[in-house]
C-alpha cells in the first residue's frame, strides 16, 4: 500500500499574508508617529526660529526688489527685461509675509543701498550705487540673486518643512533670474 501524506489545509492566514499585513501595519504606525509642521509637538523655540527665518527672507526679497527698482530708474531701457523679474521678487516678499510696497516708493534709498558708496563703476548717467552700463547693472543684480539663493539654500536645514519648501522654490527662482540676467540676447 502506498504511503500518502494527508492534505493540510491551513486553518489560518498564510505566512505571506501575515508578512504583508505586518509591513502595512508598520507603515501605518510610522506614518502616525511622524509629525507635520503644524503638530502640537512644534516647540515655541522652533516656531520663533521659523518666524525669524520667514521675516529675514521677506526683508531680503524686499531689499532685492529695491535693487531692481534702482537699476530700472538708472537704466529705463531694461524695463522690458527686468520688470517681470521685479514683479516675481515682489511676489516672493509677499509669500514670506512681507508687506506690499508701492513700486518706486523707495527709489532714493534703494539707489543709495544698491551698491557701496564711491563705486567706480557708477557714472554720471546712472543713479548713485548703480553701475553705469546696463550689462554691469544686470551682472550686479545676477550676483545679488545668486548670493541670496545660496543663503536661502543654506537655511533649508534650519527651518520646518513648509517654509523649507518655499525657501527652496524661491532659491530656484533666484537662480533662474541670475541666469536670465546674465544671458545675452541672441
Amino acid at each position: 500500500m502506498p504511503f500518502t501524506l494527508p492534505s493540510r489545509t491551513p486553518s489560518g492566514p498564510r505566512r505571506r499574508s501575515l508578512l504583508a499585513g505586518a509591513a502595512g501595519a508598520g507603515a501605518v504606525l510610522l506614518a502616525g508617529c511622524s509629525g507635520s509642521d503644524s503638530d502640537s509637538g512644534t516647540t515655541g523655540a522652533s516656531a520663533s526660529a521659523a518666524a525669524r527665518a520667514r521675516a529675514r527672507a521677506a526683508r531680503d526679497s524686499e531689499q532685492l526688489a529695491r535693487r531692481y527698482e534702482a537699476v530700472l530708474a538708472a537704466h529705463p531701457a531694461l524695463s522690458a527685461r527686468l520688470s517681470p523679474l521685479l514683479a516675481e521678487v515682489e511676489r516672493h516678499a509677499e509669500a514670506f509675509g512681507g508687506g506690499k510696497r508701492a513700486s518706486g516708493s523707495a527709489s532714493a534709498s534703494a539707489s543709495a543701498s544698491a551698491a557701496p558708496a564711491g563705486d567706480p563703476s557708477a557714472g554720471a548717467s546712472a543713479s548713485p550705487g548703480v553701475p553705469a552700463t546696463e550689462k554691469e547693472a544686470r551682472g550686479e543684480l545676477a550676483a545679488a540673486e545668486r548670493a541670496l539663493a545660496d543663503r536661502r539654500l543654506k537655511a533649508l536645514a534650519d527651518v520646518p518643512g513648509e517654509l523649507a519648501r518655499l525657501l527652496a522654490s524661491v532659491a530656484a527662482a533666484g537662480a533662474g533670474h541670475a541666469f536670465l540676467l546674465t544671458e545675452d540676447k541672441k
